[in-house]
């Protein structure tokens, strides 16, 4: 059988023809793409393939920019609490920050633009209290009380790129220079990118796809005093700040942002926070502005007859994709990271763009391609936990990146991503276009909704976290489950009410965060509204502290309907009686291993005899069910992402839904196989999602069996029976 062809972008660099061609040829790549750090050589670029060319819009353009540095991008940023013992306080405010990337604006008047706090009692102080002292770049703050904390909110300009550092410091590219950022609400920015964008459209006649890396705004990522990450916040709108910016809002909107509303008492408006007022109007101001700017330049690839490309990350701020202005920017295509099974649907799941492209890791850096070490590994688990969403949403095409050079000199690697390739073309040629089985549909519910759908958890790309590993394992397990996802916020519900499809409810996170939802569920119309639904017949399941705000002799806003509460201390004189475990329960039937419930959730108690307390630990729920009406409830302390955990959570999910008689509908009883059914073209899958040979009894849609051994990471594909 000939060898299948396409779907597939090669990274290269100069100098690398011979080894390039061989690639292409192996992996049945069609497209070739530069690199951060590489470049293409012209008998590379003559190849026949794809073009893609890295453009970056706002940074690599220090001949520009060096001219224009009252046009870099800005930020607020706070000091650090500076605590005064005396009457007068001298504040260093920027001593925690990399000088070589941020530098105080004082073209700007701070007496404008800049705030003084005092934090312990949360009062803006007068702007005659202090003055700046912009030879040593120190506010000095007079009439201060002793012993509380000041801070100062400044305006600064970033005067490097965060990405391009990371990789001049992982890379060690020494006297590289470094890329300096401008902001296009600045007039001769503005102008500059667009003349450029057409000039360069001509230098570069064999450019097929012009991949932007990305348009003007950088998610938050700010370095400390010793060039190491102090924040990152991946969907953070902190670098898209002017004073323009400002200017123009208030113009719209009828208020003036201050330096609070951006710094937030140092939580930067992190995604885990319940976001203002303020700030949702600030993001949907900014993606309306980069809506338009983004669509000159798309506008001006597609006259030259190219296809533009957007990657998803680095400044990607304002483009939002699963935001209501993104289809008119009128992208042909969309390429992110692949990190996950979330990841990859964050990706696939993407409205308005015709290609979904998914870069695959490991990317081919040092860090991970040195002697010694195998890649190879990598490779699989990556591939493996992906896999399991393309067999629900496929990206239409896949790629890596880095120093093909550094890849090559690992043969067994390069062998594992040629059958990579070809086995994503087999799934793609099957399924694309088709809708696969779905036993239920899911709301994962939050202050966000569809705007963060597949990455609210996230703070940088795909990187573990202690705080939420506990919750986005939730949200891997579902990325390659039989069912159907939606994101749902709070004011979603409120407006339009909870949707009739819907069969289960997710509400996952911490206290006061945007995940759990904070002082929302001290509205009692929400309250109720989600109690009556699930008491009509509706399944919730909640994860870590779902609805969570202590009101009312409660913790948990739903408590009476999960069966369960937290213990904060204030009725330790009541004496907590439901501690009975169950011999067994549905939800539990496929454990296999000891229990994960990751950081898990302390003080959880049961409130009646009539909550099934399915595991606790040391006298502490961990997992039980509660009957609602005519509902039911599954709480579940912490879910980190396992073979065992997304067989839990899918029987939790069922249960809760009152469906356990469905569950075995096209089932696999190994919880580390799963069963993927495309109905409409006769065929369904089973996926060995582990590097290990593994033996599954598979259930079809009527209920019959058949028993089969799967070698290490196989897919089975089977043909629907209608006897």
């Amino acid at each position: 059988m000939a060898k299948s062809k396409g779907r597939v972008t090669l990274p290269s660099e100069s100098n690398f023809l011979s080894q390039t061609k061989e690639l292409l040829e192996r992996w049945g790549a069609d497209a070739i793409r530069d690199s951060d750090g590489t470049k293409l050589s012209d008998d590379v670029k003559e190849l026949d393939a794809k073009i893609y060319t890295t453009y970056f819009v706002a940074r690599g353009h220090n001949d520009f920019a060096q001219k224009h540095m009252d046009e870099c991008q800005q930020a607020f940023l706070m000091s650090s609490y500076t605590l005064t013992t005396e009457a007068t306080v001298k504040i260093e405010f920027l001593k925690d920050y990399f000088d070589q990337q941020v530098k105080a604006d004082y073209d700007h008047d701070p007496k404008l633009w800049w705030e003084v706090y005092d934090r312990t009692e949360n009062q803006l102080i007068s702007t005659d209290a202090w003055y700046v002292d912009q030879c040593t770049d120190t506010v000095i703050v007079e009439n201060c009380k002793p012993f509380h904390e000041y801070t100062v909110s400044f305006l600064a300009y970033l005067i490097w790129d965060p990405t391009q550092m990371y990789n001049h410091i992982t890379n060690d590219w020494g006297d590289k220079p470094h890329e300096i950022p401008f902001d296009v609400r600045k007039q001769a920015s503005r102008e500059y990118v667009k003349d450029y964008l057409k000039q360069w459209l001509k230098d570069n006649p064999n450019t097929d796809v012009v991949r932007f890396t990305t348009f003007f705004y950088h998610f938050t990522l700010i370095f400390n005093n010793l060039a190491k990450e102090k924040f990152v916040d991946w969907c953070g709108y902190g670098a898209s700040v002017s004073t323009e910016a400002i200017l123009a809002f208030e113009e719209e909107y009828g208020y003036r942002l201050k330096a609070e509303d951006f710094v937030k008492n140092g939580y930067y408006n992190s995604t885990f926070c319940v976001p203002s007022k303020q700030y949702l109007d600030y993001i949907d101001f900014q993606q309306r502005f980069v809506k338009d700017r983004a669509k000159e330049l798309v506008d001006l690839v597609h006259e030259a007859g190219k296809e533009a490309m957007m990657f998803l990350g680095d400044n990607w701020i304002g483009t939002e994709p699963y935001g209501k202005y993104f289809p008119q920017i009128g992208l042909d295509a969309v390429v992110g990271s692949v990190g996950d099974g979330a990841t990859l649907r964050l990706i696939s799941d993407i409205p308005g763009v015709k290609v979904h492209e998914g870069r695959f890791l490991p990317y081919f850096f040092p860090d991970t391609f040195y002697e010694g070490n195998d890649p190879t590994l990598e490779g699989i688990r990556n591939w493996l936990n992906a896999r399991r969403a393309i067999m629900r949403k496929p990206v239409d095409r896949i790629g890596y990146g880095g120093y093909l050079s550094l890849a090559y000199k690992f043969p067994k690697f390069v062998d594992y991503i040629e059958k990579v390739c070809d086995e994503f073309r087999t799934i793609y040629d099957t399924i694309q276009g088709v809708t696969p089985y779905c036993g239920l549909k899911v709301a994962i519910l939050n202050s966000w909704g569809a705007l963060r759908s597949w990455h609210p958890y996230m703070v940088a790309h795909g990187l573990y976290c202690k705080q939420i590993y506990s919750y986005n394992g939730m949200l891997e397990s579902l990325s390659g489950a039989s069912v159907d996802v939606q994101f749902i916020s709070f004011s979603d519900i409120m407006e339009h009410g909870i949707p009739s499809d819907i069969d289960v409810i997710i509400n996952a996170g911490d206290a006061e965060t945007a995940f759990s939802g904070g002082s929302v569920w001290d509205d009692s119309k929400l309250v109720s509204m989600v109690r009556e639904w699930i008491y009509n017949g509706g399944g919730f399941v909640g994860i870590g502290e779902p609805a969570a705000y202590e009101k009312g002799g409660h913790f948990f806003q739903l408590a009476d309907a999960l069966g369960v509460d937290k213990e904060l201390g204030f009725t330790l004189h009541t004496d907590k009686y439901f501690k009975d475990v169950v011999k067994s329960h549905f939800i539990t039937e496929d454990i296999v291993d000891e229990f994960d419930f990751g950081e898990g959730m302390k003080n959880i108690y049961a409130l009646s005899e009539n909550t099934e307390i399915i595991v606790q630990s040391k006298d502490e729920v961990n997992l039980a069910a509660h009957s609602y009406g005519k509902g039911r409830c599954v709480y579940i302390a912490g879910l980190p992402y396992s073979q065992q955990n997304t067989r839990l959570l899918m029987r939790s999910m069922y249960y809760a839904a009152n469906k356990e008689a469905d569950f075995k509908k096209w089932y696999a009883d190994n919880l580390f196989c799963e069963v993927h059914v495309y109905p409409s073209i006769n065929k369904y899958a089973i996926l060995n999602n582990t590097n290990e040979y593994q033996k599954t009894k598979v259930y079809d849609g009527e209920g019959n069996s058949v028993e089969l051994t799967l070698e290490p990471g196989e897919i089975s594909w089977k043909e629907i029976s209608h006897e």
